[in-house]
């Protein structure tokens, strides 16, 4: 018996050790969009698909342990702000086994620019490296059931402004039939096409018309 418990024991530290060593650090700091100033936040993280390991802080910045291959959502909510959702996967981690991963939370009534969006030049086509920031979107409508959004379309103004607006639109069609296929209810998203009428910047740079081309995010309800 007392070789059996032994045995027992042995097999218990050794799993310990291995996860001790096998653990990744999950860290990030929650910042102001515009300022990039900390922001004492509500913080819930946890596993994905199934939400069995979760946890919570309630500061400005955070630090969890992952195991294994398993992502996890981060959602950060604070008040005058818009809430966020971020996605953090092992796959990330850097030499120091950690995966840095930042929210930038956007002032309530102001829009949130899909920074990592791609579309195929001239066309409504999403570029699958696209595909983790939607689910970012996803994963926040999710957890917040509450929230209704409208994506809005912007171009740059290079071509006919008919087509420009056509191209606006059936580029935040296509987020939207993305974020419906993957299980939010169309009736939460509504869409409105610019165009080319609301630039960033209006240089007449590639890298200002790189900034107009873009799909924002505003949060109608909450």
């Amino acid at each position: 018996m007392k070789k059996i418990i032994s045995l027992i024991l042995v097999i218990l530290v050794t799993h310990t050790l291995y996860a001790q060593n096998d653990a990744i650090s999950a860290e990030g700091k929650i910042t102001d969009s515009r300022t990039g100033k900390g922001i004492k936040a509500n913080i819930r993280y946890s596993s994905i698909p199934t939400g069995s390991i979760f946890g919570r802080f309630n500061d400005s910045t955070f630090s969890f342990s992952i195991f294994g291959t398993a992502k996890y959502q981060i959602t950060a909510a604070a008040e005058g702000y818009n809430p966020r959702t971020v996605i953090v996967d092992p796959k990330d981690i850097d030499a120091n086994k950690k995966v840095i991963r930042d929210v930038a939370l956007t002032p309530k009534g102001q829009t949130i620019i899909l920074n990592h969006l791609i579309f195929s030049q001239g066309k409504s086509i999403i570029d699958p490296k696209s595909y983790g920031e939607l689910d970012e979107v996803v994963q926040m409508m999710k957890e917040n059931t509450r929230i209704e959004i409208q994506l809005e379309g912007h171009t740059d103004n290079v071509g006919s402004p008919k087509a420009n607006l056509e191209l606006s639109q059936s580029r935040v069609d296509a987020v939207k039939k993305y974020l419906v296929e993957k299980g939010i209810s169309k009736g939460r998203i509504q869409t409105k096409a610019f165009g080319g009428s609301q630039p960033l910047a209006n240089e007449m740079t590639p890298d200002a018309r790189s900034k107009n081309r873009r799909v924002e995010m505003r949060i109608l309800k909450d």
